[in-house]
């Protein structure tokens, strides 16, 4: 069982990753985030 764990974890880690990934996508999450990182930004550099 440890080597099945060895051998696949970094594989299914992966899968999960990218369809986290696609799902976010999907739902327009990243537009939402991109509005959030530019607002943050703005008020860093002292223009928002």
């Amino acid at each position: 069982m440890k080597a099945f764990a060895e051998k696949y974890l970094k594989y299914i880690l992966l899968v999960l990753g990218i369809a986290m990934l696609v799902f976010g996508l999907y739902s327009g999450d990243a537009g939402e985030v991109m509005k959030k990182a530019v607002a943050i930004c703005m008020e860093c550099i002292g223009i928002g």
